[in-house]
C-alpha cells in the first residue's frame, strides 16, 4: 500500500567518477575484451546515469562510490527508494519520457513484467557467463546479482508475550498470542510481502485456496502492512511489534547494529534473485552497461556481501559469517516464472481475500 510519505525519502545522491577498462573489472584478457560487447570496449566509458535504487541507503552509497573508482568518467544520479514496487511504478508511468536509466534491487519480479512490456534494454554483460541460467534472464532483459532468503525477525525483550516461541513454521504465526503483535511488508508495494504471499503458495502445492486461507488468518494476526521493508524492521527494532517475517539478510545487518532482535528461519521459506536492469531509453547506454557488467563481477558481490549480508549469485563470492544460504536451509519449489506471471492476479487475490 503505498503512500504520499514514503517519496520523502527522496534524495538525490551525486556521485562522480571515472572509468576503467572493462578488463579490471571482469578480469578478461585483451583479446576477449576486444571481442566483447560494446560496453566492453578499450574507450573510457563517460555519461550521467540515473539510478532507481531499491537498496537501503549506505549500501547505496558505498557501492556506487566503488563503481566510480572502476568507471570514473560516469556520474551517477541515485534515487534511493527502498520499495521495489513503486519503483516499478514510476518506471511504467514515465515510460514516454523515462527518467531512470538503471533499476537495481528488488527481487526480479519486479524487473521481469517491465521487461515483457517492453520498457527495459536487453543487455547480455560479458560477466553475465559467471552467473547460472536461474538467476538471469535469457535475452539480458534483467540479471541477478544477489540472492535474499525469507526468514523472521523477534524482538528478544518482547518475544516473552508469545510465550519466547520463535516460528519453526510460517503456520506458528496463526497462534492467537501472535494477535497485534505482527507486522508485515507490504505485498503491494515490496518484494518482500509478495515473495512472502508466493511462498504460501508454493508452500501448498500451489492451491491458491489454501494459501488465501492461510493469509486470511495470519491477516487477524498482522496490525500493519508496512511500504518498505527495512521500515518494517525498524518498528521491531524498537519494540513497538514482536516480529516480521522479513529478510534474513536484513535481519542480520540489523542485529549487528546491536539492536536486541534475532533471526529465525521457518521451514519451507521463499528467496529473492535481486536483479539489475537497464531502462528502454536509456541516452547513455554505455555507462548503464558498465554498470550492469560491473555489478556481477566478484569485486561488486564481495562488496554487497559485506554490506548487506545479501547472498552473491556468483559462486566464488562466499557468504557473510552466520549468514543462511540457499542449501542451509528448507525451501519451497519457488517457481519464479510462475509468481512473476501471476503475480498481479494474486495481488488481487489477496486484497479481496483480506479485506484491503
Amino acid at each position: 500500500m503505498a503512500t504520499d510519505g514514503a517519496y520523502d525519502r527522496r534524495t538525490f545522491l551525486k556521485l562522480a567518477g571515472a572509468t576503467a577498462a572493462i578488463a579490471a573489472c571482469g578480469g578478461a584478457t585483451p583479446a576477449a575484451t576486444a571481442t566483447a560487447t560494446t560496453a566492453a570496449t578499450a574507450a573510457p566509458v563517460t555519461g550521467t546515469i540515473s539510478v532507481y535504487s531499491a537498496l537501503n541507503e549506505s549500501t547505496n552509497n558505498e557501492f556506487f562510490a566503488a563503481f566510480k573508482k572502476a568507471y570514473p568518467g560516469v556520474t551517477v544520479n541515485v534515487l534511493p527508494l527502498a520499495a521495489a514496487g513503486e519503483l516499478q511504478t514510476r518506471i511504467r508511468t514515465e515510460k514516454a519520457s523515462p527518467k531512470a536509466d538503471i533499476f537495481i534491487g528488488g527481487s526480479s519480479e519486479f524487473h521481469d513484467p517491465l521487461g515483457k512490456e517492453g520498457l527495459l534494454e536487453a543487455y547480455i554483460a560479458p560477466n553475465a557467463k559467471d552467473i547460472d541460467a536461474k538467476f538471469k534472464e535469457a535475452t539480458g532483459l534483467w540479471t541477478g546479482w544477489y540472492t535474499g532468503i525469507f526468514g523472521f525477525i523477534s524482538n528478544n525483550t518482547r518475544l516473552g508475550e508469545v510465550g519466547n516461541k520463535k516460528p519453526a513454521t510460517w503456520d506458528d504465526l496463526l497462534d492467537t498470542a501472535w494477535k497485534g503483535k505482527l507486522v508485515l511488508p507490504s505485498p503491494v508495494t515490496t518484494g518482500g510481502g509478495y515473495i512472502f504471499i508466493a511462498t504460501q503458495i508454493f508452500r501448498f502445492n500451489k492451491d491458491e485456496a489454501k494459501a488465501m486461507d492461510f493469509m486470511k488468518k495470519l491477516h487477524v494476526n498482522i496490525a500493519q502492512y508496512v511500504p518498505t521493508s527495512p521500515g518494517a524492521l525498524t518498528l521491531i527494532d524498537q519494540g513497538q511489534f514482536v516480529g516480521c517475517p522479513n529478510w534474513a539478510h536484513d535481519i542480520l545487518t540489523e542485529k549487528g547494529k546491536g539492536n536486541p532482535i534475532d533471526l529465525s528461519i521457518p521451514t519451507d521459506t521463499g528467496f529473492e534473485v535481486g536483479a539489475v536492469s537497464i531502462v528502454k531509453g536509456t541516452k547513455s547506454l554505455a555507462a548503464a552497461q558498465a554498470l550492469v557488467n560491473w555489478s556481477i563481477t566478484k569485486e561488486a558481490g564481495e562488496l554487497n556481501v559485506k554490506l548487506s549480508n545479501r547472498g552473491s549469485t556468483r559462486t566464488d563470492v562466499a557468504p557473510a559469517p552466520g549468514a543462511p544460504t540457499l542449501s542451509s536451509v528448507k525451501l519451497v519449489s519457488y517457481d519464479r516464472d510462475w509468481a512473476t506471471s501471476n503475480k498481479d492476479r494474486i495481488i488481487k487475490l489477496w486484497q479481496a481475500t483480506v479485506g484491503l
